[in-house]
């Protein structure tokens, strides 16, 4: 069984993304997802820290939707054979 699973980047990373704490940020991308889940990717963050959460959910994640006020629900990929 999966879930729908929300990732908030600001939530992970709090006031200030700093590149040297990059591994810290994408462990917890990777705790939180679990496995084989739909992840959805949100909040304010730079483009950095979405590239490379969605780089390390892959093969993780089901499916990875990004969602923004501005864009709505953005498939990145889906890897569900239904």
């Amino acid at each position: 069984m999966s879930f729908t699973i929300c990732v908030d980047l600001k939530q992970i990373y709090g006031e200030t993304a700093k590149i040297s704490e990059l591994s810290s940020y994408l462990d917890k991308v990777r705790q939180i997802a679990g496995e084989g889940n739909e992840i959805v990717l949100t909040g304010q963050a730079p483009v950095w820290l979405y590239l490379c959460a969605a780089h390390v959910l892959h093969g993780k994640a089901k499916k990875l939707i990004y969602n923004s006020p501005v864009t709505g629900d953005v498939s990145i990929f889906d890897h569900d054979p239904f």
